[in-house]
């Protein structure tokens, strides 16, 4: 297994992608009162500005940005899962390894996370946040997925309703 060394900047932003176990599972769009009310318990006892963010049916990818002389995104993540983990009926299905641990098999153990470097990795970064449901095939324009601060950005006037077009122009481009 390998030595996963994670990068801790104290007050810096990060862009996280965390998912379920199961990636056939809806959950997290199915379920995301449990998810919103979690995301406000933890940030009322461990506060972070949240971004960018899109929850897609097994996975999250949001930009986080933590408070001066913070660094503990982890924890945070933990106590997330952990609330809307005993938000939900158990019944999933359990590796021994979770038996072990007395875990639940919802997500996946591990998240990827990504110190932001600079002004240009950050809108890569929130571009590939907003692009994500379709990217996924969920719907043909950034502005029909319900679930993504996109909508924020427009109302804000940082993006136009109509960014990135529509999957169904795409027949039209050239290679």
């Amino acid at each position: 297994m390998p030595n996963y060394r994670r990068a801790w900047v104290p007050g810096g932003s990060y862009f996280f992608t965390v998912a379920l176990r199961d990636r056939r599972a809806d959950t997290l769009t199915r379920r995301i009162d449990l998810l919103r009310n979690a995301t406000r318990r933890v940030r009322a006892r461990h506060p972070f500005v949240i971004d960018a963010c899109v929850v897609l049916p097994d996975h999250i990818h949001c930009i986080w940005t933590l408070p001066a002389g913070d660094a503990d995104y982890a924890l945070r993540w933990r106590l997330l899962k952990l609330i809307v983990s005993k938000g939900l009926p158990v019944g999933e299905r359990r590796s021994p390894g979770n038996r072990a641990r007395g875990e639940r098999g919802i997500w996946q153990r591990r998240f990827w996370e990504h110190a932001i470097r600079d002004a240009d990795d950050y809108a890569r970064h929130l571009d590939y946040i907003h692009y994500n449901p379709v990217k996924h095939g969920y719907v043909r324009r950034v502005a029909d997925w319900p679930y993504s601060s996109f909508h924020g950005y427009v109302r804000a006037g940082r993006l136009p309703l109509d960014w990135a077009g529509d999957v169904g122009d795409l027949h039209t481009a050239g290679e």
